[in-house]
């Protein structure tokens, strides 16, 4: 089977069960270390719930990437903007940024918006300019990786995204809980080498934090925006310094109300 990263050889690393039902080969690049499911036949089956049962860390990870994220924005981009969360689901983590005070909006061709209704992307002027995309725990179901990250980009020049790394020495489906064999929604599993390798075809730059939230963009910073940080004497400093700059800047108001007024009028009109 070719890579679907690089083109180039795979090799065959183990076969499990999926579903519990489905016999699955799943295959390594050579050239960038990517795995790789065979052609997923199997997804209409797994897709017969767009949001898996399994999935109980989705309020716990919206909240703790609305945090993340908040702080990102400020710091690094222009947190005025539009912003739209690519395969957002039920809409959670669009109505815990526009609490905070970030113009967000969602999209998922699979799943109700439930928490962010109005605010999704066919509620936007089609030549809507978006700051920046996110795509949270999206790109491990991919089945086109380089054509439908292509697509995604297409919304905004900075992208950020979550999918875990790659643990080293995987040898067994068990090695690695990320596997998900028991939804069999996850098809697709990167390594910091795979995810260069398609930001580099794409033409953008890649950062990460070295684990599980990344960033593809045009913009060349001279440092790390997704670095974790450590508490060494210079970066409590630098802290310091970005809190104050930050109550010098200010920080976005929460939308909460604006949004509340906005939809009562919205019923009130039906």
């Amino acid at each position: 089977m070719q890579s679907k990263i690089t083109g180039g050889d795979t090799t065959l690393l183990f076969t499990a069960k999926v579903l519990n039902k489905y016999n699955v080969k799943f295959y390594r690049c050579n050239d960038t270390g990517f795995i790789q499911t065979e052609e997923p036949y199997w997804l209409d089956d797994a897709y017969s719930s767009a949001i898996t049962k399994l999935d109980v860390g989705l309020p716990h990870r919206n909240v703790f990437l609305s945090d993340a994220l908040s702080k990102i924005l400020i710091k690094h981009f222009n947190y005025r903007g539009t912003f739209l969360d690519y395969a957002g689901g039920y809409g959670l983590f669009t109505r815990l940024m526009r609490d905070k005070g970030f113009n967000f909006y969602s999209t998922d061709k699979y799943c109700q918006n439930l928490f962010a209704e109005y605010f999704d992307l066919k509620d936007l002027q089609p030549n809507t300019t978006f700051e920046l995309t996110t795509a949270f725990e999206v790109f491990e179901h991919l089945a086109n990786p380089l054509t439908d990250i292509k697509a995604i980009l297409a919304f905004a020049d900075n992208l950020i995204f979550s999918t875990e790394l790659q643990p080293e020495n995987i040898n067994v489906v068990d090695d690695w809980s990320y596997f998900s064999t028991e939804t069999g929604q996850h098809i697709a599993f990167y390594n910091e080498a795979s995810l260069k390798a398609i930001a580099d075809k794409l033409g953008y730059r890649f950062y990460t934090d070295g684990k599980f939230l990344h960033l593809f963009t045009k913009t060349s910073f001279h440092y790390n925006p997704l670095a974790p940080v450590r508490d060494s004497f210079l970066l409590r400093k630098a802290k310091k310094y970005i809190k104050k700059a930050e109550r010098k800047a200010g920080t976005p108001d929460s939308l909460l109300m604006t949004d509340w007024k906005y939809i009562k009028d919205k019923l009130n009109r039906k």
